[in-house]
C-alpha cells in the first residue's frame, strides 16, 4: 500500500554513509592562479570524482547544476570604456547550496547587460562531508579570486549573493574598492550565537562520528545538501562575526539592492532590515516579503522600500521562505511543478508526515517551516518565489538608476 493511500512508510533512521565523509578534494580553495574557464573545468572534475550518487542520465545534469558558470551579455550592449564589458557581476550561492540557485538571477543580469560569473564555494557541490573541515576564509578566498577574474573584463564590478553568499559579498566589498554595488538575497547577517559552540564536539567525535552533525538526512536533493555538519554552522557564525567587526569600522556607501522575508527561520530578517537602514546610498532598495502586515517595518522612505504580500491561499502558500527567494515558479527542479519536494524537516522523527509530504502534492501547503505553519499543516518548505517576476522588475528599475 502506498503512502498516498494513508499507510505509513517505514524508513530506517539516518545513518552515515560515504556522502558524509570528506572527499579530500574540496576542503579549500586551490585555483587562484587559473583562468575562470579553467576554474570551471577543475570544479567539474572535482564534482565528478566526489559524488557517489552520480548515475546514468542524471550525471551531466547534476554536474552542470553544481558547477560554477559564466554568461556574457547580448552583443547589442555597448562595450566598456576600458575593458571588454561595462558591467559585471559575481554571484555567490548560500551555505549548503550550489551555483544552481544563482542561474535564474544570472539570466536577469545577463538580460540587463552584465557579464556574469558564478562561483562554487569550497566544501559545496560535492558531498556534505566536505563541509566537515572547511574554514570560512576559504570561501572568502574564492570570492576574492572571482572579483580578480571579473575585474579583468569589466569596468564596473558588482557582487550578488544569496544567504551566506550575500554575507561574503558584503565582506568583500568592505575591503575592495573595485566593488561598485551589491545585490543581496536573504542575507545571512545574523544567526544563532549557539553556532559559536558547534565545534565543541571535536574533542570526542573521533569516537562517535555522528556527533559532528547537526542533522543527518537522506540527501535526496541534487543541488543542495540536506545533511548539515556542526562545522558549517560554526564557520557561518565566525563569518558573521568577522563581517560585523568590519562594519563597525567601515560604512557601506555603495548602492545596495536587497530582498528579505519576514518569515525567514534560517537567518534573522531584522538584521537585514537594520543593515539597510544604516546603508547610506540614496539608490538603495529593500524588497520585503510579508505574511503579517501588522509587523512591516515603518522606518524606510517609500522610494527605498517595497513591501510585497507573500501569501497565496489559492496556491496553498502561507508565505515566503528563506529557500524560496531566488527561484521562479517555472524552475524545473524546485518550482511549482518541480521534481523535488522539500520535506526533510520531517525526517526521521515524523516519517508518516515525510511520506505524505512527498506523495500528496495537491493536499500539501507550502511556506516557511515556522512553528505556527507546522502546527497548522503538513508542510513543504517553499522552494520558489511566486513574486519572482515583480522582483525581476524591481531589480531592473534599480539597475536603471545605478550611477553612471
Amino acid at each position: 500500500m502506498s503512502a498516498a493511500s494513508g499507510a505509513v512508510v517505514k524508513q530506517e533512521l539516518p545513518t552515515l554513509s560515504l556522502r558524509h565523509q570528506p572527499s579530500g578534494l574540496n576542503g579549500c580553495f586551490k585555483t587562484a592562479a587559473v583562468s575562470f574557464p579553467e576554474y570551471i573545468e577543475q570544479c567539474r572534475s572535482i564534482i565528478m570524482q566526489s559524488r557517489p550518487d552520480l548515475n546514468g542520465k542524471s550525471l551531466d545534469k547534476i554536474i552542470a547544476g553544481n558547477s560554477p558558470f559564466e554568461l556574457v551579455p547580448a552583443a547589442a550592449y555597448p562595450a566598456g570604456k576600458k575593458k571588454a564589458y561595462r558591467r559585471g557581476i559575481l554571484l555567490t550561492h548560500g551555505l549548503s547550496d550550489s551555483p544552481y540557485f544563482m542561474r535564474h538571477l544570472a539570466g536577469i543580469f545577463q538580460e540587463n547587460g552584465f557579464r556574469v560569473m558564478a562561483l562554487l564555494l569550497p566544501g559545496h557541490g560535492t558531498r556534505p562531508g566536505d563541509l566537515l573541515d572547511v574554514h570560512w576564509s576559504e570561501w572568502q578566498k574564492c570570492v576574492a579570486y572571482g572579483v580578480d577574474q571579473l575585474s579583468r573584463e569589466v569596468d564596473e564590478v558588482y557582487l550578488g549573493g544569496y544567504s551566506a553568499g550575500a554575507t561574503l559579498s558584503i565582506h568583500q566589498s568592505l575591503h575592495d574598492a573595485r566593488v561598485r554595488g551589491l545585490f543581496l538575497f536573504a542575507p545571512a547577517l545574523k544567526i544563532s550565537p549557539k553556532a559559536a559552540f558547534a565545534n565543541f564536539h571535536k574533542s570526542y567525535s573521533w569516537m562517535k562520528p555522528a556527533a559532528q552533525w547537526l542533522t543527518i538526512k537522506p540527501d535526496l536533493d541534487e543541488y543542495k545538501y540536506e545533511s548539515f555538519p556542526k562545522n558549517a554552522a560554526a564557520q557561518m557564525y565566525a563569518l558573521t562575526q568577522a563581517l560585523h567587526k568590519s562594519l563597525n569600522k567601515r560604512e557601506v556607501k555603495i548602492p545596495v539592492f536587497a530582498v528579505t522575508s519576514q518569515d525567514d527561520v534560517t537567518v534573522r530578517t531584522s538584521a537585514a532590515v537594520d543593515f539597510m537602514l544604516q546603508a547610506s546610498h540614496p539608490a538603495n532598495k529593500l524588497v520585503y516579503y510579508f505574511s503579517n502586515a501588522a509587523t512591516i517595518p515603518q522606518a524606510f522612505a517609500k522610494d527605498r522600500f517595497e513591501a510585497v504580500d507573500s501569501v497565496f491561499p489559492e496556491q496553498k502558500i502561507l508565505g515566503s521562505a528563506h529557500t524560496a527567494i531566488v527561484l521562479p515558479p517555472e524552475d524545473s527542479y524546485y518550482g511549482e511543478c518541480g521534481a523535488y519536494n522539500n520535506c526533510a524537516h520531517y525526517y526521521p522523527l515524523a516519517i508518516d508526515k515525510y511520506a505524505i509530504c512527498n506523495t500528496q502534492p495537491g493536499e500539501i501547503w507550502s511556506g516557511e517551516i515556522t512553528r505556527e505553519n507546522l502546527r497548522k499543516h503538513t508542510l513543504r518548505r517553499l522552494m520558489f518565489n511566486p513574486n519572482f517576476l515583480s522582483m525581476k522588475l524591481a531589480m531592473g528599475r534599480f539597475i536603471d538608476n545605478l550611477p553612471v
